[in-house]
């Protein structure tokens, strides 16, 4: 209890002078919200990718691609091919029949709204039992598109970052002239980054009358799915993959992730290097300051320890105020702010919003303490290890 209340005592007693070194102290502060903001700044854009990857990733919705394809666009379907994979076993079915899609996908070119600049959208042709499969699909503005004609329907985030999808307007896809009759929302996921059209429509502008590139299906249950699998992979008609949707955006999104994830915390770090100085710097000139302070404390029975816990809770508060006010900062700047990027997989730009979630909150203040931590250990040790007698006669 003793050793407790030396603790308690020299830290108030410290930290009460914090006021006295304003300007040290608030560049040490501000430099570990700096690195904090930017750390979960940038975690923020992976975690928001991630989220819009994964959001419409029903249990019992299942693709299938062509074996060996790693991505729709190098996948490969016939009709009758797409007639023997609607009717396997496991598939959810309404009065129109199978509740399946055999679907398009291509990549149309197109301004983006801030800069001009081109991008590849994903365009997708779809049949009218996509919309039950995928199930969270809602029209905001307009109509859905009729079956055989020029009509596109278009995500919101797409119509949002791509130039020439307003409603109303005419745009030229391929062969043919488009007229845009509706805006749709599908819970934030990945369908909101494309536009959608008839697949029968799509066929000819593109040249591909008879092929299809992917198939999806809306199974009787999420543990329908192995029976699934196993009836169209053990077909000696068919060469397939076949993967629950949640497994295919999670494929479709590693290599995203893995390189924001690693961009974001190698500029962290570097940072982090800084503000650890900033720190050191710090916490070595309180020490200084406070030499006199320091000897006469141990001269009167203070121990060592007291004096080494003290020195490092004062690090640690000032590294959890920058940790603080980066993390709020963060927050403010960053949660729900609209981009847009790159897909590796499909060299297509998929919108999505920054989530700044309360794990990443929560890693920005381990991230302050720990610099915190490092930054008061040395000027810790190097106050308990200061003789007294040389401290003493400090001025």
């Amino acid at each position: 209890m003793n050793w407790l209340s030396q603790i308690l005592s020299v830290s108030l007693f410290n930290l009460r002078t914090i006021p006295e070194r304003k300007g040290s102290a608030a560049a040490a502060a501000i430099g570990i919200a700096g690195v904090v903001a930017v750390l979960v700044g940038v975690l923020a854009i992976a975690e928001g990718f991630r989220k819009t990857m994964t959001v419409s990733s029903a249990p019992d919705v299942a693709i299938v691609m062509r074996s060996g394809a790693d991505s729709e666009m190098t996948s490969g379907f016939s009709r009758d091919e797409v007639r023997v994979l609607k009717d396997a076993p496991g598939v959810a079915r309404n009065a129109q029949g199978p509740l399946a899609s055999a679907e398009l996908f291509v990549i149309i070119d197109l301004p983006k709204r801030s800069t001009g600049t081109s991008a590849n959208v994903p365009l997708r042709g779809l049949e009218v039992q996509a919309f039950d499969v995928r199930g969270n699909v809602q029209m905001t503005q307009g109509r859905r598109f009729e079956s055989g004609k020029n009509e596109i329907i278009v995500g919101a985030g797409a119509a949002r970052e791509f130039a020439g999808l307003n409603l109303g307007q005419e745009i030229r896809i391929g062969l043919n002239t488009w007229s845009v009759v509706g805006i749709f929302t599908a819970g934030g996921g990945v369908a909101e980054s494309e536009v959608w059209c008839d697949a029968a429509v799509l066929q000819p502008a593109y040249h591909r009358e008879d092929n299809f590139q992917s198939v999806y299906a809306r199974l009787t249950s999420a543990g329908a799915f192995t029976q699934f699998k196993d009836a169209l992979t053990t077909n000696p008609q068919l060469k397939v993959k076949v993967l629950r949707l949640s497994e295919f955006y999670a494929e479709q999104s590693t290599a995203v992730i893995e390189f924001i994830t690693t961009i974001g915390v190698a500029i962290a770090a570097l940072m982090a290097v800084g503000a650890l100085f900033g720190a050191l710097n710090t916490m070595y000139s309180a020490v200084a300051a406070r030499t006199r302070e320091i000897a006469t404390l141990r001269a009167l029975g203070f121990g060592t320890g007291a004096v080494v816990v003290s020195v490092l809770l004062e690090s640690i508060v000032l590294a959890l105020g920058g940790g603080v006010l980066g993390a709020t900062a963060s927050y403010l700047a960053f949660d729900g702010f609209t981009a847009a990027t790159m897909n590796f997989q499909t060299f297509s730009q998929i919108t999505f919003a920054f989530a700044v979630t309360p794990s990443l909150l929560a890693m920005a203040i381990v991230w302050a303490t720990t610099l915190g931590l490092i930054g008061g250990l040395l000027p810790a040790i190097r106050a308990a290890r200061l003789p007294i007698a040389a401290g003493l006669r400090e001025t």
